[in-house]
């Protein structure tokens, strides 16, 4: 089936010029992103058109543009719901579109909204609290060493090797520092000490399915195994990737992101973090709705690689599971 398809994207190029700085657009995509998708998508049959970021798109429609379907990557620039505001738009005119909907994007992007639902849902989560000003630290009754970071932030953004804090001094500062810096709440966790795995997942509710996972280490010593901007950043010299073995526990990590994909009513395919606490049980740190889908830099299509899986059908099954909810579209 040829499908007409815009393509949703913040583009870092498009935001340079706009005096942000490199921190504040590090959650968009490049343009070796951009042109990786078109040509899957071209090679797959179907004809697409760049739209832009979302004012693009509102743009577009209100000149009266319309297409099967749009794949949706943009990441938004502004709000704790800006991941909520692609979807949102082109749910308005009943378009449809890849990955979760605006409710699941806006829960996901606040770390401490997602992981209140993953507790409700009976699901391990580290314990945490919600500073919104200095003063509520008063009220934290969590022990050290805690993990401190921004709730609605993406790409290791406000996460530095001092993120891990080891007392009421340290926690002050940090406390401080990202209050005033991203001008959001200040999310605080316990800190969990054992090994870090991302797991991919592809499909939509009981159709979902692990697509395979990968371990991260921290090589330099000076991180003490914190996955920070800096490292994200600089991930081909400071981080080993490697798939998870085989065992036991890679069974249950994989069963915990399943379900985590699943609760949170994710679609299409999405990426869930899993840190191991001290006793090896796997916890759950976050959920990526819209992951990265650069062929050789991000996560998801690095795990597909992993698994024997292309990067066309990576993204031929993504559209297959949105086409799925489409009616009109489906077979």
């Amino acid at each position: 089936m040829t499908l007409s398809i815009g393509l949703v994207c913040d583009l870092r190029q498009d935001y340079r010029n706009t005096g942000l700085s490199e921190e504040d657009i590090a959650e968009f995509d490049s343009e070796e992103t951009a042109v990786a998708l078109e040509t899957a998508l071209c090679s797959l049959g179907h004809s697409v058109e760049r739209i832009g970021h979302a004012r693009a798109l509102c743009a577009a429609l209100v000149a009266g543009k319309r297409w099967d379907l749009v794949f949706n990557i943009a990441e938004g620039l502004s709000g704790r719901s800006r991941e909520a505001q692609v979807p949102a738009i082109l749910e308005t005119y009943a378009i449809p579109y890849t990955f979760s909907d605006p409710l699941t994007c806006a829960a996901t992007l606040d770390k401490a909204v997602a992981k209140k639902l993953i507790q409700a849902a009976g699901l391990p989560t580290p314990p945490f609290a919600v500073v919104t000003a200095p003063t509520d630290l008063a009220n934290v009754h969590l022990p050290f060493p805690l993990f401190v970071k921004p709730t609605s932030e993406g790409t290791g953004k406000g996460i530095t090797a001092q993120s891990k804090v080891h007392s009421k001094a340290e926690l002050d500062k940090q406390v401080d520092r990202l209050l005033k810096t991203y001008h959001q709440p200040v999310l605080l966790e316990e800190f969990l000490p054992g090994r870090e795995f991302t797991v991919a997942l592809l499909g939509t509710g009981q159709d979902a399915r692990v697509l395979g996972t990968m371990e991260i280490e921290i090589l330099d010593a000076a991180f003490d195994g914190i996955y920070s901007y800096e490292t994200k950043e600089k991930c081909e010299k400071l981080v080993r990737y490697s798939p998870a073995p085989r065992d036991a526990l890679r069974t249950r990590v994989e069963a915990l992101a399943l379900n985590v994909h699943r609760q949170l009513e994710c679609r299409d395919a999405g990426r869930v973090d899993i840190r191991l606490d001290a006793k090896g049980a796997p916890s759950f740190m976050e959920m990526n709705p819209i992951p990265g889908i650069h062929p050789t830099h991000s996560d998801l299509p690095m795990i597909a690689t992993q698994e024997g899986m292309s990067y066309k059908d990576l993204i031929d099954s993504i559209i297959q599971s949105a086409l799925a909810r489409s009616p009109h579209h489906a077979g």
